[in-house]
């Protein structure tokens, strides 16, 4: 039996088809943008604060634990408060810590506030997804989430650019401060436009799953950032590895007994959510790894500048707003099982092509390689995004969005982590060099040839009804 097709405020209002996916979006945007502005600014912000580079890593690091540890809880408390009420909150948290950030005077204030930044964070953007999916039928989705994309994949790439230019030309702060204007535009926008949705009885806390899952959440978070950005000794995170394992298996056996566990696994049941979050977290690991190496690749093995590297990154976000426009109508035209494998096999043969790049290669064939590579990741991030709520029932919605949150955050932490470990086995004891480079962006694309093999689970009818697409009847069918 098909659900009851609630009322919803895009129906009534053709223009927040547009709207409350561009405020969505501006959440994912700030976000993005803050994290990659931090990345280029950490030397600056070390000298400011009398600090070693080194230990400035945990101003990344406890933003992404702060996320892991309360990403879980954000679809209980939106169920409880109304998703319009905890978003709004969410953004002026995330604005509010951002400014502390810029205010700091000393290291351990700088991480106190990331972490109440982080707990914007982990309420911000699972929320907003939520009040995405809750105003938008199930055949409107794909255009919504292709509104929201493009804030949300421009902030990661012109982060470099703007932090490096605020950290040159003004002062590290800056690159807090900047978010505050974006979040009270957001917050005020998002609080005049946006329905209060919530659950007419919201289930009991959980606070044991709370609990045993932060914690597993948290350890295995550490030891992935451990990995990339070593903060205590390689051997001692690893361990942390196994604690987290059992800390997650004796939640897993929690959340069957509970009637309303903080992350519901039940919901990995649903064939395409399970397709959509965990075979695409795989694929996210590759296309997450990415936009980490080249950066990388440009500065370290070519020798450019970071405004140079990050004028040459932004061309992927050129790429995914230009096939902003043909999306739909593809993933109309393929449907979801084609679209996300042929998207898997593309995304590792365009890693793979950065293997023939060098110092000497043509700015614009450099510039073609990653555009083509911005045109393949959106659609791919679309198609996954849509497809992994396109059979969730609308009661289980907002569970959705926790388990759904937690999921990517471990995936981009893995994809970074990866490539970092990856890049540091290959060159060892020696300098990094473009040929290091080569042999990483040959592993790495074989992450996502691997996620393929679990999206050809999918049948041409699976998210039909997101996608407008209509597989041809089997010739039995016809001529029975």
């Amino acid at each position: 039996m098909s659900e009851a097709a609630p009322v919803l405020p895009t129906a009534a209002e053709p223009r927040l088809r547009i709207v409350i996916p561009l405020i969505v979006g501006c959440a994912f945007f700030m976000e993005g943008l803050d994290s990659t502005m931090i990345a280029v600014s950490i030397p600056a912000m070390a000298d400011s604060l009398g600090e070693s580079p080194l230990r400035l890593n945990l101003v990344i690091t406890s933003y992404l634990l702060s996320l892991a540890v309360f990403i879980p809880v954000s679809g209980w408390i939106a169920d409880r408060l109304g998703a319009r009420r905890v978003f709004c909150a969410a953004v002026l948290i995330f604005a509010g810590g951002s400014a502390l950030c810029g205010l700091a005077t000393n290291l351990p204030m700088l991480i106190a506030m990331r972490i109440v930044q982080g707990f914007g964070g982990a309420m911000m953007t699972p929320v907003g997804r939520l009040i995405l999916l809750r105003s938008f039928p199930r055949a409107g989705l794909v255009s919504a989430m292709n509104w929201m994309t493009i804030p949300a994949m421009i902030g990661p790439m012109v982060g470099p650019i703007v932090g490096g230019a605020l950290t040159s030309y003004a002062s590290w702060r800056w690159i807090f401060f900047l978010n505050i204007p974006i979040g009270l535009l957001g917050g005020v926008l998002a609080w005049w436009l946006f329905e209060n949705f919530r659950a007419p009885a919201p289930a009991r806390f959980d606070l044991t799953g709370f609990a045993v899952a932060g914690l597993g959440l948290f350890l295995l978070e550490f030891a992935i950032e451990n990995l990339g950005r070593p903060i205590i000794a390689p051997a001692a995170g690893i361990a942390f590895f196994p604690l987290a394992l059992a800390l997650l298996i004796a939640y897993a056996r929690h959340a069957r007994l509970s009637p309303s566990p903080v992350l519901d696994l039940n919901l990995l049941k649903i064939k395409t959510f399970n397709i959509g979050t965990v075979t695409g977290g795989i694929c996210r690991m590759g296309l997450d790894a990415t936009p980490f190496l080249l950066p990388l690749l440009f500065q370290v093995g070519f020798g450019l500048s970071p405004v140079q590297a990050g004028l040459l990154s932004f061309s992927s976000t050129l790429g995914a707003m230009f096939v902003r426009t043909f999306s739909r109508l593809l993933l109309r035209y393929l449907g979801f099982r084609r679209t996300l494998v042929g998207g898997a096999l593309l995304s590792g043969a365009v890693t793979a092509s950065y293997a023939l790049l060098d110092a000497g290669t043509p700015a614009w064939i450099i510039v073609v390689a990653v555009l083509l590579s911005g045109c393949i990741r959106s659609i791919q991030y679309l198609a996954l995004n849509t497809i992994s709520y396109a059979d969730v029932p609308r009661a289980m919605l907002s569970r959705s969005t926790s388990v759904g949150g937690v999921v990517q955050q471990l995936a981009r932490g893995f994809g970074v982590a990866i490539g970092a470990a990856l890049l540091a086995m290959v060159a060892g004891s020696e300098p990094v060099t473009t040929e290091d480079f080569r042999i990483v962006f040959l592993l790495v694309a074989l992450i996502p040839l691997f996620s393929a093999f679990g999206f050809l689970r999918l049948n041409s009818h699976d998210g039909a009804e997101v996608s407008g697409h209509r597989a041809p009847e089997p010739a039995a069918a016809k001529t029975g």
